[in-house]
């Protein structure tokens, strides 16, 4: 027998073992879940019959309450140990399917020799000797897989820093507990696992890597010190990918003080939220929760709003015509997008402490109850050292005081008598058993039924008005918000500020809010109202952030002022038209505060040959390296427009035969995309992707650029890579995020002059073809 054949052998027993040890243990956790589940449908079962209830006195009404709250605290208690083990128990699946994917032999300076660590996705220990069977990946000394070739190698803990040598350093492919495939590797994740991942087809979930995580991506992961991590990495540096298991690896660190409720990702777009949805369930963390910004704010602005995407944003600015780029629109998107509009609002709301604040009238009865005046007077008596929400609160005291003045003043009316004829018979029964218990109790104050209904009528018709009352709805935010663009000149206008001001009023007038105005106007509804901030987020990754003008950040900075961020991007792919100096991912925007930035280069995602042809014509000086996988040049194909319908098909079933099975067809546009399948519609199955779609599913696919950010498909078809179509240094950026979603393969079909971002690309770096 070979030393290889030994090796593999000795590897296979060691793998039986613990799939043993996993079998075993799945096994008491089946019996403590079964033996909680009947516990628990007992309980249910018993509930009532274990409360002791009794309402006569008010000391047993308080007996009682106890008792049912201990009960369902006991119920809630057993109910989460068994949502526990079922978690436990998909963990040991997995694990019994993979149980670790890496070793290393690692000997301490004051240790003899070394002690084998193998590595997966969860811990588990020998039932009979406590001993450590696999560490989890995110454990301290899993670090050492990541960082360290074999040699001189140290890992940190809680306490101290440990020293040692690294003997062994090896790679398994396993499947089904079966060993495919076993190699001893050096300083990174070896060529041969990434060959094999990375040459498979595209998925439509994002899958974990933990399996092939990078000592660069490490860093990422296991970042501490600083409030801000940003995340410079190119098209498929497996950024996002580390984000996420940055994600799960605080949750591992600090499991008692950070949950999955404590954490919020910020998406490009619904389609990425779910192509991304299954890396940490892979991990067997909970999934945390999963927005988009413009989810958010239509959540958060209070006024009944149409608030456009920034994907319709996007469509206005790239189909505008040369005419329409000196357009209010155009000026509007350049003056909100930055932070001196911020310093704008800022002084507005200075300027509303002391005169201009809106409000609106109290009505009951078709009857003005308080007056707007009446509220003007009171917030402006105020100190003007308090903050316009501090006043806001205490108005709000005032008025509840108010209309409860108001409630006592109509309870002898006759329209509330009327209204006690129309109550149901558990309000009257209601009212006889206080009456009745009050007599029992011989108490010197004799109360009437009628009474007590018209309380009912009386606090019901009024509950209305205080429910609006503690909402604020007596402050009339857009019409304050609109108040800065009619009756207040800033002491420093903005460039256009006429022309903006006229655009915006008409929009506040229609009740629509275009893309550019949205976080401006949430950041003013903010600082008004004093809306609580969302304490409970602790931890923020934002996603495609070179697309977050540098308002909307400082918006979301607003938003969660306690919250860590990780924010991920490419300035390459910054396709939106305010994307400057002021972007998130560069030092000389608003990141002002500590922050670090780590820099990914080399691109995982294409083959060597698709990356070699983008880098010349990227957008930035940003570094790309090619992953070295080799795979066919990107081909160009001149051809008429007569043929293209039979160009797409020949170029999809050519794909298809050298087994792609993802293909998407990358237009500029949605209109662009509605015509190439309106072309395509009777020939050839496909799906459509909008601003809609919730999943990304297998097949051809046509979508504009914009949404295909953040994801891979096997194979891209540019439907039109001509001149007229790609040209200016804006659509720069959309050519090169087009091209950087495939894999394998890349096709580029023009009907004319092809883009001058092509002839960068050296002629070596790609075919083209006469049609």
């Amino acid at each position: 027998m070979t030393s290889t054949n030994h090796t593999h052998e000795t590897e296979q027993q060691r793998i039986d073992r613990v799939t043993y040890h996993i079998d075993q243990k799945a096994k008491k956790v089946i019996d403590r879940a079964s033996s909680i589940k009947e516990s628990v449908i007992q309980l249910r079962k018993d509930f009532w019959e274990d409360v002791t209830v009794n309402i006569d006195e008010p000391d047993d009404v308080i007996e009682t309450q106890a008792s049912i709250k201990q009960q369902a605290e006991l119920l809630t208690q057993k109910e989460q140990s068994h949502g526990k083990l079922d978690d436990e128990l998909k963990t040991l699946k997995r694990l019994r399917e993979s149980p670790y994917f890496g070793r290393i032999d690692f000997r301490e300076d004051t240790e003899q020799t070394p002690e084998p660590i193998y590595i997966g996705i969860s811990s588990l220990m020998d039932s009979n000797d406590g001993d450590f069977l696999i560490y989890d990946w995110r454990a301290p000394i899993s670090s050492l897989y990541y960082d360290y070739a074999p040699g001189e190698a140290q890992y940190d803990t809680m306490d101290e820093t440990i020293n040692g040598e690294i003997t062994l350093k090896r790679q398994f492919i396993i499947r089904e507990s079966i060993l495919k495939g076993l190699f001893d590797t050096g300083v990174t994740i070896g060529d041969r696992l990434l060959q094999e991942i990375l040459g498979a087809n595209a998925s439509t979930k994002m899958k974990s890597i933990v399996t092939t995580i990078q000592k660069e991506q490490n860093k990422i992961i296991r970042h501490k010190g600083h409030p801000y991590l940003i995340v410079q990495g190119a098209a498929g540096s497996g950024k996002t990918s580390a984000a996420l298991q940055r994600v799960a690896y605080l949750m591992y660190q600090h499991r008692d003080i950070l949950s999955a409720e404590n954490i919020v990702l910020l998406s490009p777009n619904p389609l990425f939220s779910s192509y991304i949805a299954n890396v940490l369930p892979e991990l067997g963390e909970t999934n945390v929760r999963q927005t988009t910004f413009h989810e958010y704010m239509e959540n958060e602005v209070n006024h009944p709003f149409t608030i456009e995407s920034p994907f319709e944003q996007m469509e206005y600015v790239m189909t505008e015509t040369k005419q329409e780029s000196q357009s209010s629109r155009m000026k509007n998107i350049d003056c909100k997008s930055n932070l001196h509009f911020k310093h704008v609002i800022d002084a507005y709301i200075n300027h509303l402490n002391k005169q201009d604040m809106q409000f609106r009238n109290i009505t009951f009865r078709d009857e003005i109850l308080i007056s707007k005046q009446q509220m003007h007077d009171y917030f402006y008596s105020l100190d003007d050292a308090l903050s316009i929400p501090n006043k806001l609160e205490l108005v709000a005291g005032w008025l509840l005081q108010e209309i409860r003045k108001q409630e006592r003043h109509e309870l002898d009316k006759d329209w509330v008598f009327e209204k006690t004829e129309l109550l149901n018979k558990e309000d009257y029964q209601d009212a006889f058993d206080q009456v009745q218990k009050q007599t029992e109790d011989k108490t010197n104050e004799t109360v009437h039924e009628e009474n007590i209904l018209r309380k009912k009528v009386v606090k019901r018709v009024f509950a209305p008005i205080k429910k609006k009352v503690n909402n604020y709805a007596f402050i009339r935010t857009a019409a304050t918000y609109q108040m800065l663009f009619t009756h207040w000149t800033p002491d420093k206008s903005p460039e256009n500020w006429e022309a903006i001001c006229s655009f915006t009023t008409a929009n506040l007038e229609n009740n629509f809010l275009p893309w550019e105005d949205a976080a401006p106007y949430l950041y003013f509804q903010h600082c008004l109202l004093g809306t609580p901030h969302d304490q409970s987020v602790r931890y923020l990754v934002i996603d495609e952030a070179q697309d977050y003008a540098a308002f909307g950040f400082a918006c979301i900075q607003h938003i969660f002022p306690n919250a860590r961020m990780t924010l991920l991007g490419d300035v390459n792919q910054a396709i939106y038209r305010y994307m400057a100096d002021d972007n998130p991912l560069i030092e000389a925007g608003p990141m002002r505060s500590s922050y670090k930035k780590i820099t990914l280069t080399k691109s995982y995602r294409s083959t060597k040959q698709i990356s070699e042809f983008t880098i010349p014509f990227s957008p930035s000086n940003e570094r790309v390296e090619p992953f070295n996988r080799e795979g066919n040049k990107p081909l160009l194909i001149r051809q008429n427009k007569e043929h293209f319908t039979e160009t797409i098909m020949t170029e999809t079933n050519n794909l298809r035969q050298n087994g792609l099975e993802t293909i998407g067809i990358i237009c500029k546009t949605q209109a662009e995309s509605h015509h190439v399948a309106e072309l395509l519609k009777d020939t050839i199955a496909f799906t459509q992707i909008d601003e809609s779609t919730g999943h990304l599913p297998k097949g051809l696919l046509i979508l504009p650029v914009y949404l295909a950010k953040g994801i891979e498909m096997d194979a891209v078809i540019i439907p039109d890579a001509s001149k007229n179509k790609y040209t200016s240094e804006a659509d720069r950026t959309l050519f090169y995020t087009a091209c950087t979603r495939a894999m394998h393969a890349l096709v580029m079909i023009s009907t004319d002059e092809p883009s001058p971002f092509i002839k960068e690309a050296p002629q070596e770096t790609y075919l083209e073809e006469e049609r």
